[in-house]
Formats: structure tokens, C-alpha cells, sequence
């Protein structure tokens, strides 16, 4: 199956900017995530005509999520050390982080009036710890740049002529392109707009995806009806989690089903591989990482022979969820002895059963396969159509990685698409006035009037 191919079309001039609207090859952006916000905004500047079709009312609404707790925009690490973070899929994704690496998303942040800054952990984040202004203005540069978000339209496939299939609130309909790029994200939190649907499209058409599993989930854990009762949404800060030579550190959160946080997303590929093939596991919790087991032992021995273990316990400063919990780790009474409770404080064992499931991770790991793409993240199998974000095969953990790979290949597929139609994505178009108008109702994608755009209360 073959998209439209623009590239037998005389090759726009060098910038882009002097070709008229009847000229320029037409790209369609699936999904208006960061992967695909990104993704038509080279194209834009590259001079195509773009429309990006998006599921739901609004765009980004993952994007706007991710930023309630403080976006966590990248990352401030050594560029080895951040590439080595996407684990078996790090060779692959390489390529497109070193192409955009998290300064040139800083450098962009601030383009659009956000400063960045790094925090004690290096992560990095926009100066309001916002989405939404990011968003607001980058939407803005979009529609300066023709770009049309049409909203409430279904990626349903491809017609048996090429052509692209839509289902929009009219119904179904096809829409020839001169390029498309996918960027419908992975499968979880469904609600926001990304339900994995297009695996099955994509599987018709005989590209090979990796089924999509949770990634960056909660730890279930079966907590006794006390502990549930008493500490459900409590946190427990700076913990050390063990899971074989596995650690990560940071705060976490008792939930209904056990725990989160980001030392549990660390570790719950892991996590999720072990369950699956072998049934619970047993993760370790520090309390006290800063404290050597011989000191914590030299503290705890000088307890008044009659004070209870609990008011001990909280007079030394511990809180009644971490006593709690090495109840819940011990399943019995805590032991008396200071060099056995040391070591419970330095290792209480809790039995993890499993995972959450997609509808609550914040990621997901599998997609399509690198095998499938060219090295400008095109499907080999559908010429013309480009692939970016989530949908990729990695397995990325929280901390600024997963919306800098989002970025990074949003790009390289929008280059890659640029490339496909003649144009040359280093030459780019300046952004029109503010108050200019983007595509046309003669250009609409549907032969409609689309929805307005870029005008949403953020």
C-alpha cells in the first residue's frame, strides 16, 4: 500500500516559505499529543499544508496531566547516562536523542516563554511547573504556522486505494495524503484518548507490534484491612525499594492496591516480567537509607524497658504508616530485639502480586517493532507513513524520559515526512503574524469547515 507520493512533484524552492497553498503536499498528523504537536510543527516549517486529527475534544490532555504534579519535562543527566535509561531499547531510540537532546528541548521551552529549571533530583521542569502555558503557546505557534487541530475524528485505518480512513461526527470517511505520521500513543489511561486501538489497524496491514503491557505502574500489593483502613493515600518519603539488584529512591504512596510513587515505577518492568512468568515476588523496603544498620541497631537498644514499641518507634521519629508497614512486612508483632528490628527497618519484605494495569499506568512498554521502520522511523511495508512517541517499541521510565522520546521522534518523523514529500525540513518557514488565520475551509480536511482550533481553556 502506497500513500500519495509528492516526491515525483516539482521540489519546492530552498525554505519553503514562497510555495503557495495549491503547491504544498499535504500531511496529516495522527494524535495531538507532544509526538505529534511536534511532528506537524516540522512539517509546518518545512512548508507542507498540515492537519493534525485528534480523538478527543481537546488536545494533549495526557500532556496536561503529566503536568498537574509539576511537568517533568526531561532530564539534566550526562546524554549517555539518559540514553542508557531506555534499557533493551536504548540502541534504537539513541539515534533521535542525540539528534534533539534535552538542552535543544530547554532551548524550545524557552522559545515558547517558558524557562526551564533543574531540580535537586536533575530532573528538569518549566519555570510555572505547568503544562498548560506551554501548551497554550505552542498552540499558538501552530496556528501562526497554518497548522489545523481538527478534533473528534477516529484514526479507523487505511481504504483499500491507500487512502487514509477517518470517523469523524459525520460518520466515516477517506482523506488521500501525501504523508502521514502516526502518533497515537501507547494504550494507557485510555480515558485521555489513548486506547492502543491502532495496533490492531497497523497488524492488518501486516507490521509487526509488540503487544502493549503497563509500564510505570503501581505495585499490587495485598494489604491487610487495618493497614488499608488506616493509611490508603499515605506517603512514606525518601524509602529505598529493592527488587534483586535492583534499587530505586524516593517517596511512595500507600494506595488501595498497594503502592506507587517513583521508585515503584522505576521498578515495575521488573516487577511486571517476574509476576507474569513466576507468580508474587518479594520487594524490600529501607526506611532509613541514610542510616547504617549498626547505627540504627546502636539507636534502637537504648529503648526504656517499659515504653511500647509504637511510642518508641514515633519518638524516634518514625511515622505510624512506616510502623505500620513493618507490621504489615513482619505479619506479626514487631521483634524486641534492636539488631532484629534494625534489620526489618533496613528490609521489610512485602509480597507484590503484580501490576497495575493500563487504565492507571503511566506508560506503556511494546509497540511498533524498529524492525518495521527505516532509519527516518518510516514503516517499511506503508511507504508514506511515519511513526512517532509511544506507538514506538521502548520501554522508558518516569523522570523526564518518556516526553523527551516524545519529542525527539515526534521530530525525526516530521523530518522524515519532510523528506518523503521533497521538502527540506533545515529550511524552515517563519511563523505568520499573530492573527493570521491557519488552513482554509477550501483546505479542510473533510471537505468541511473544521472545528475552530487552538482555542481551548487551558
Amino acid at each position: 500500500m502506497n500513500l500519495r507520493h509528492y516526491a515525483h512533484r516539482k521540489t519546492p524552492p530552498k525554505g519553503g516559505s514562497s510555495i503557495s497553498d495549491a503547491e504544498a503536499p499535504f500531511c496529516a498528523v495522527i494524535g495531538a499529543g507532544p509526538a505529534g504537536l511536534f511532528a506537524a510543527d516540522a512539517l509546518a516549517r518545512a512548508g507542507a499544508r498540515v492537519v493534525i486529527y485528534e480523538h478527543k475534544a481537546s488536545p494533549a490532555r495526557k500532556f496536561l496531566m503529566a503536568g498537574r504534579g509539576g511537568l517533568n519535562i526531561t532530564h539534566s543527566e550526562g546524554l549517555e547516562r539518559f540514553i542508557s535509561r531506555y534499557g533493551a531499547g536504548a540502541a534504537r531510540i539513541a539515534p533521535f536523542i542525540r539528534a534533539w537532546p534535552p538542552q535543544a528541548l530547554r532551548d524550545f521551552c524557552a522559545e515558547l516563554g517558558e524557562t526551564t529549571f533543574v531540580g535537586s533530583s536533575g530532573r528538569v521542569f518549566p519555570a510555572s511547573f505547568k503544562a498548560s502555558p506551554l501548551l497554550r503557546a505552542w498552540l499558538a505557534r501552530l496556528s501562526r504556522l497554518g497548522v489545523t487541530i481538527v478534533t473528534r475524528h477516529d484514526f479507523a485505518g487505511f481504504a483499500e486505494s491507500g487512502a487514509l480512513r477517518l470517523i469523524g461526527p459525520d460518520g466515516e470517511f477517506t482523506r488521500k495524503v501525501d504523508a502521514l505520521v502516526l502518533a497515537l500513543g501507547g494504550a494507557s489511561w485510555p480515558r485521555l484518548g489513548s486506547d492502543g486501538a491502532w495496533a490492531a489497524r497497523l497488524g492488518a496491514q501486516g507490521v509487526r507490534v509488540t503487544p502493549l503491557v503497563a509500564a510505570n505502574s503501581g505495585a499490587l500489593i495485598e494489604w491487610s484491612a487495618i493497614f488499608r483502613a488506616d493509611f490508603e493515600g499515605q506517603p512514606i518519603k525518601t524509602a529505598l525499594l529493592r527488587h534483586g539488584a535492583s534499587t530505586a529512591r524516593g517517596d511512595v504512596v500507600v494506595t488501595r492496591a498497594g503502592l506507587e510513587g517513583g521508585p515503584v515505577y522505576a521498578l515495575s518492568s521488573q516487577l511486571r516480567d517476574v509476576t507474569q512468568k513466576h507468580g508474587p515476588t518479594t520487594l524490600s523496603i529501607d526506611l532509613r537509607p541514610d542510616t547504617s544498620l549498626d547505627c540504627l541497631t546502636r539507636k534502637l537498644s537504648r529503648r526504656p524497658q517499659k515504653q511500647s514499641h509504637a511510642n518508641f518507634l514515633r519518638k524516634a521519629g518514625f511515622s505510624k504508616v512506616e510502623i505500620g508497614l513493618l507490621r504489615e512486612g513482619r505479619g506479626e508483632g514487631l521483634p524486641r530485639d534492636a539488631e532484629t528490628l534494625a534489620g526489618l527497618i533496613k528490609n521489610a519484605p512485602l509480597t507484590v502480586t503484580g501490576v497495575g494495569g493500563l487504565e492507571r499506568a503511566i506508560s506503556t512498554a511494546g509497540g511498533v517493532s524498529f524492525d518495521e521502520l527505516d532509519d527516518n522511523l518510516m514503516l517499511k511495508k506503508l511507504p508514506g507513513v511515519f511513526v512517532a512517541g509511544e506507538m514506538l517499541d521502548y520501554d522508558a521510565p518516569t523522570g523526564g524520559y518518556l516526553l523527551q522520546a516524545a519529542f525527539s521522534t515526534g521530530l525525526a518523523a516530521g523530518r522524515g515526512a519532510a523528506r518523503y514529500l521533497g521538502l527540506s525540513p533545515d529550511q524552515s518557514v517563519a511563523p505568520s503574524e499573530p492573527g493570521q488565520t491557519g488552513l482554509s475551509p477550501r483546505q479542510s480536511p473533510n471537505g468541511r469547515a473544521p472545528e475552530a482550533s487552538n482555542k481551548y481553556s487551558l
